[in-house]
């Protein structure tokens, strides 16, 4: 089955528990989002656990399909000012891809730490403004399956404004991700970076259920200073973010490359660099 089908099948059922219609809830940008962040980081003393699936799927021939496990703990010290720390499990399979070794495997990944503090609350401010570091170090190369050494850290500026209050949010994401890796067996340390920009624009449809869409660009380089352009891709996908109850919820996202290309090919796809497709289900509860 195509890998949107499964994305529809697999949300279609959670709208039966989605709240009836009525006056439509306050919006917290937190969580609502697949691939981007909002500008809210939670109250103070609040405590979540959240585990976050992500699949890759599709590159250049051959059989490709990478699956991110994540499970991490969520809470808010001080006001504006929230902490994650997580754990993640990878799975790979990979056979005949250019530029990839076959592999079918499984295993424990790595730990993050993700910080986010909140410098403009939208409440009281033309738009929100948070800015987040995520740490990761890793022993399994994400894009590869490889045994290695890989260490990065992504940053990034989200912004977001509520164009109709309650009812619809727009969200800009600017990102930059510095990454070293040294494949076990080797010494050569591999320097890359990813910068890129996203949007995204999601609807309250009814009270606890909202329906939007997110593009990104990124663009892929050698080196952590940006030395040599590697390739770029843009992905545009749809997003729902359904709550579940009081104290729990569930985002799945889904994002397809619409256009891009590695460096030196005049290809329509980036296919070298970024898969075809990818998709996120999120799944969160307070305690």
């Amino acid at each position: 089955m195509p890998v949107r089908a499964r994305i529809c099948c697999a949300a279609i059922p959670m709208l039966a528990l989605v709240p009836a219609c009525g006056q439509a809830d306050e919006i917290d940008t937190e969580h609502l989002f697949g691939f981007m962040i909002g500008s809210d980081v939670g109250n103070v003393g609040e405590r979540e656990f959240q585990s976050q699936t992500t699949g890759r799927f599709s590159r250049s021939g051959g059989s490709y399909h990478a699956l991110t496990q994540e499970l991490e703990l969520e809470f808010v010290p001080a006001k504006d000012f929230r902490v994650e720390l997580g754990s993640s499990f990878a799975s790979h399979y990979i056979s005949g891809v250019a530029g990839f070794e076959d592999r079918r495997q499984l295993g424990w990944q790595g730990l993050s730490v993700d910080l986010r503090y909140r410098f403009l609350d939208r409440n009281h401010a033309p738009f929100g403004l948070t800015f987040a570091v995520e740490t990761n170090a890793n022993r399994i190369d994400q894009g590869r399956g490889l045994p290695a050494r890989s260490y990065g850290t992504e940053f990034t500026l989200a912004f977001d404004r509520e164009l109709i209050p309650d009812y619809l949010v727009a969200a800009v994401n600017l990102l930059y991700q510095p990454e070293w890796t040294r494949l076990v067996g080797t010494d050569a340390v591999e320097r890359e970076a990813t910068v890129g920009v996203a949007a995204a624009l999601m609807a309250q449809i009814r009270p606890g259920l909202y329906l939007g869409g997110e593009a990104r660009y990124l663009r892929a380089y050698e080196g952590i200073g940006l030395q040599e352009f590697a390739g770029d891709a843009l992905f545009v996908g749809p997003t729902a973010y359904f709550k579940l109850s009081e104290r729990s919820r569930l985002t799945a996202a889904w994002s397809m490359q619409a256009w891009g290309h590695a460096a030196g090919s005049t290809g329509a796809l980036n296919l070298v660099g970024f898969e075809r497709h990818q998709a996120r289900l999120i799944y969160g509860i307070n305690f």
